[in-house]
């Protein structure tokens, strides 16, 4: 009997159980997950500590979906090696589990700067899993004053889930604006004054020099008191167990499109990962939690037997802060790239459509978000523009834009 390990229990593995379930009903599948809780949705912690959402709601499937998938899930376990010779996985137990093929998705991990004085900080925390949101949220009072280091999306998710359960936030970011990874300066000002508007500080183009208990210097020399400290610097694809076996890795674990590593029989899914970007021609982390699911399932798949590829992926990013949405996909080039953009903009939405050599690389959208679907359906299939009527499009994003050819492509068959 074959027996599959999954190193990791985020959404990679519910997709990678799923496709070995898919294709191998009998085989035995062994979870380890470091943290003691089934899986759940992570980008909800924000709405828990806002009480948008509870515990039972945040779960990813059902009670007994471990059950139901005749899965053993080891909690509270870590491993520590996989050990291609004797093809088993090392437990921080000191035990080996025996695998035929094993998935690793073992997701990010918080970076954090060597930054002076941060051992002397009482209260810090990540922002990255529910027991971190658990902690947090039993720190914080109504006169709590929160310093976050990190104007990333991680950051700023924790402020807007903060915001009515403390007294002051402010956030700092060596940046010179908020989501510098996704946005540029014009549409991230759009944001951020929203967020101003919205009872959250921001200290742009600053970082920290050294903490003293509960202050911090900054570079320019500006001091601030806080009583809870989050560290949301930014993460970093947790790809050591695939390197250490001589595995090749880059930013994330390197794999093809049927989510092979460059070690046989072992698999990778997930945000640890790096695949190829179809909207630049590179190769990417691609840490969203759509392609997480993809990945895995693929991988899961091609682990039992089956025949599966993982083939148009691109960036993406949908995401909102008190109300005002944004969504961002693809590769913006420039003119100095051969690119072309379209825009529309107020002081409240903006759209940008970046366009070269014929085809829809990417798009930023703030705002109005609910059609992004089709534009994006343009960058994953590579729809040639000069086969739709593209002007009306701009403006609109509707199928009436598209031939019944192309919209049958797009629909799966259905025109």
């Amino acid at each position: 009997m074959n027996q599959y390990v999954i190193i990791g229990n985020g959404v990679a593995a519910v997709g990678c159980i799923e496709g070995i379930r898919q294709e191998d009903t009998e085989g035995k599948i062994i979870v380890v997950s470091e943290e003691k809780h089934a899986v759940y949705c992570r980008p909800l912690i924000s709405y828990y500590l806002e009480g948008k959402t509870d515990l039972e709601r945040m779960q990813y499937r059902s009670e007994d979906y471990y059950e139901k998938m005749h899965c053993d899930v080891l909690y509270g376990k870590k491993a520590v090696k996989i050990d291609d010779a004797s093809k088993t996985v090392i437990l921080d137990d000191g035990s080996a589990l025996p695998y035929t093929a094993v998935c690793v998705a073992t997701g990010s991990v918080p970076f954090v700067p060597p930054f002076s004085g941060l051992d002397t900080v009482s209260k810090k925390f990540s922002f990255m899993t529910l027991d971190d949101t658990l902690a947090l949220e039993t720190a914080v009072t109504p006169s709590s004053k929160v310093l976050i280091i990190g104007a990333g999306l991680i950051g700023l998710k924790c402020a807007e889930g903060l915001k009515e359960r403390v007294a002051e936030i402010t956030v700092c970011d060596l940046a010179d604006r908020v989501l510098s990874s996704i946005l540029d300066y014009d549409c991230a000002s759009i944001m951020q004054k929203h967020l101003e508007e919205n009872g959250i500080k921001f200290l742009l183009n600053d970082s920290v020099e050294t903490f003293e208990s509960d202050t911090a210097t900054m570079k320019s020399g500006k001091k601030i008191d806080f009583d809870v400290l989050v560290l949301a610097v930014g993460v970093r694809a947790n790809v050591s167990l695939v390197r250490d076996m001589g595995g090749e890795v880059n930013r994330g674990i390197l794999v093809n499109d049927h989510m092979e590593t460059t070690v046989p029989r072992v698999y990778a899914a997930g945000d640890c990962t790096e695949g190829d970007d179809i909207s630049s021609g590179q190769k990417r982390v691609l840490a969203i939690l759509p392609n997480a699911y993809m990945q895995g399932h693929c991988a899961g798949v091609n682990m039992a037997g089956g025949s599966d590829a993982f083939s148009n992926p691109i960036p993406m990013n949908s995401i909102g802060f008190f109300g005002l949405h944004s969504m961002t996909a693809g590769t913006y080039f420039g003119k100095e790239d051969g690119g072309e953009m379209y825009e529309e903009k107020t002081d409240r939405k903006l759209k940008r459509l970046f366009i070269r050599n014929g085809y829809l690389t990417g798009f930023i959208l703030i705002g109005e978000t609910e059609r992004a679907g089709i534009y994006t359906s343009l960058i994953r299939q590579k729809i040639p523009l000069d086969s739709i009527d593209f002007e009306s499009l701009k403006k609109t994003a509707a199928l009436v834009s598209f031939s019944p050819e192309t919209r049958g492509k797009m629909l799966g068959g259905v025109v």
